[in-house]
């Protein structure tokens, strides 16, 4: 029953990730100017493939007879907050978009890693979180070399 307990309140922190994730890109999007058009379509991948891992974890957590988390974490809803204010004073460039864009794929990788390191965590959501961890880490370095490339 614990173990239940446990992996349920894993999967719906990953789910609140991927919430986070499917926000911030959204947001990003509307930071986008014109001449950015390649990024629209990245940043629209990225949406679907969230929704697909939050697709996956609800599944796991309805499995286990809990309910899913619909909302987002504090710290998304603060991180979004400063994506704002930075905005403000930074302009709407490619390299801030995906500055912020690349700090939002850590979070995401930090919060999958912390969830593959809890003790209790069944061996069918260990190789569902450690896909998706993989899939996640492949968007973090499409961003991260985008960004890279703007910067240089």
């Amino acid at each position: 029953m614990e173990n239940n307990t446990i992996n349920t309140e894993i999967l719906n922190d990953l789910i609140e990730i991927n919430n986070d994730r499917i926000t911030g890109y959204e947001k990003a999007i509307t930071e986008l100017s014109q001449e950015d058009s390649d990024l629209h379509s990245l940043f629209s991948e990225m949406i679907m493939q969230s929704n697909r891992h939050r697709s996956a974890l609800t599944q796991e957590v309805q499995v286990l007879g809990a309910s899913a988390d619909t909302g987002t974490t504090t710290s998304g809803k603060i991180y979004r907050a400063w994506m704002d204010i930075k905005a403000i004073f930074t302009g709407h460039d490619r390299e801030t978009v995906l500055n912020n864009c690349e700090y939002g794929e850590d979070a995401a990788q930090k919060a999958y890693k912390m969830a593959l390191e809890t003790e209790g965590l069944s061996a069918n959501l260990r190789s569902i979180i450690s896909e998706q961890q993989a899939d996640l880490r492949a968007s973090h370095d499409r961003i991260k070399s985008l960004r890279d490339h703007v910067s240089s």
